[in-house]
């Protein structure tokens, strides 16, 4: 949580949208996707 307050994410919002795009992801790379700072700026 503190690495979405230090980018100015709402931790929240993040989860969210984490919650939702992590059973999809199977590779290291799609997991590296799904980080704090990866995450689109127009998520609701």
């Amino acid at each position: 949580m503190e690495t979405c307050r230090a980018h100015r994410i709402d931790p929240y919002r993040y989860l969210t949208w984490l919650f939702q795009r992590l059973p999809l992801a199977n590779t290291v790379d799609e997991y590296d996707a799904l980080l704090p700072w990866r995450m689109p700026v127009d998520i609701p």
